[in-house]
């Protein structure tokens, strides 16, 4: 425009010249006008060229501001393909820690029950042998069948003496070790008392009244025992079923990571015949948050020239860096489930408490412990289910996990 403008002026000018040189040569006649009648208004030459010039110096700024707001739009595209490009990279690379942080505290948690120093509480308490309430089951279940059932004679004869070794030999069978469904009190008490019934049948002596006095006695210790191994039997299921939607959890991240390992240009080896948890740890050995970084590097290095990244052609290229970006929010979601899971193994230590505890004034109210040997009991207890409690959470370490999630930038998805 510009150039077309300069070209028209010297044609313009020389019109205007011999306009002027035209109207000199002519002679003038003096010519009066009629009256009443008004002369008509006349643009001069000097009018029409200022308003040429009026108008191309309209079109001249027209042209540069269209020239600046080409220039704006080509600038504010570069920057947001360098926004978009920065986005991607961070949250790729907290994604990577984010990966390595949940696969370590699902192992952890999955590898949990309570801790050693509890599991020995438990299980003393459910020993028959044990006397950590000031009883022993083998000795009690001996002593009411010498008292009850052979009613204070059983060194009188060989018949009552055989029967107070059967008794014995019942309770210190090996075989209870390997009940699962009762514990060995529970079995113990159940053996016994099918014994004494089935002795019966040929000793007159041990009739019906003593077998129900016996009884009644006995499920004294069965009440108890009985209430212990509903707590530990639901704990165990919790567990089982808290680990299962571990597993679970762990294999949806595995899935999850195979997608954004390839676009990493890291791939996940084949697992072959080992367990999901000895893949991950393997492959946690190489992939690393360093390796991501230096990934983005040498991707960064190959899309330069001229000291400038092009970044339109690196996020064209590279359409699969977009959509591992934009499937974060399935990654902390994951997050989210193991933190439920997490919250749900304290919510079974505090069920699992209660129960116990249950248990032991069970014990205090039959008379088969003393309230001061309860109370410490439970004292015990508590302070154990408090230590367990405080040994996991410092082991698992929620809080690191939730401050690299916060990192990731996941609700911003890109196309």
């Amino acid at each position: 425009m510009l150039k077309l403008i300069r070209w028209m002026m010297p044609l313009l000018l020389t019109g205007f010249v011999n306009m002027t040189a035209s109207a000199q040569d002519t002679p003038r006649t003096e010519v009066k006008p009629p009256l009443e009648v008004k002369s008509p208004q006349v643009r001069t030459a000097d009018t029409t060229i200022k308003k040429i010039m009026e108008d191309l110096q309209r079109v001249a700024d027209s042209d540069k501001q269209n020239a600046k707001a080409i220039e704006q739009l080509s600038l504010g595209r570069e920057l947001d393909n360098i926004t978009k490009y920065d986005l991607i990279k961070n949250n790729l690379i907290q994604a990577s820690e984010t990966y390595y942080l949940l696969n370590k505290k699902i192992i952890d948690l999955k590898s949990r029950t309570t801790t050693s120093n509890l599991d020995v509480f438990i299980t003393s308490l459910n020993n028959p042998e044990s006397k950590e309430l000031g009883f022993s089951l083998s000795d009690r279940v001996v002593e009411l069948v010498e008292k009850i059932i052979l009613k204070g004679k059983s060194d009188k004869n060989e018949r009552n003496t055989k029967l107070v070794e059967s008794t014995k030999s019942i309770i210190n069978s090996p075989i209870f070790k390997s009940f699962t469904s009762l514990t060995p009190p529970l079995a113990i008490a159940s053996s016994v008392m099918n014994f004494l019934h089935s002795v019966s049948q040929s000793n007159k002596a041990i009739n019906h009244k003593l077998l129900q006095e016996f009884e009644k006695e006995l499920n004294k210790y069965v009440i108890y025992y009985t209430a212990l191994n509903d707590a530990n039997q639901k704990f165990e299921f919790g567990l089982n079923f808290n680990k299962d939607q571990l597993s679970l959890l762990q294999d949806n991240m595995y899935d999850h990571l195979a997608f954004t390992s390839n676009v990493l240009k890291m791939p996940l080896p084949a697992r072959g015949n080992k367990t999901i948890a000895e893949s991950l740890n393997d492959y946690f050995i190489d992939f690393k948050k360093d390796k991501v970084i230096d990934f983005f590097q040498k991707l960064e290095t190959q899309y330069t020239k001229n000291n400038k990244i092009n970044y339109e052609a690196l996020l064209r290229d590279n359409p699969n860096l977009k959509e591992a970006n934009n499937q974060l929010e399935d990654l902390v979601l994951q997050t989210k489930r193991f933190e439920n899971l997490y919250n749900e193994y304290f919510s079974l230590l505090d069920s699992y408490y209660t129960k116990v505890n249950h248990s032991l004034r069970l014990a205090q109210d039959n008379a088969l412990a003393e309230r001061p040997v309860v109370e410490a009991k439970q004292a015990e207890f508590r302070a154990l289910k408090d230590e367990a409690v405080k040994e996991i959470q410092a082991s698992i370490n929620m809080k690191e996990l939730t401050l690299n999630v916060d990192k990731i930038k996941y609700r911003y998805r890109i196309f």
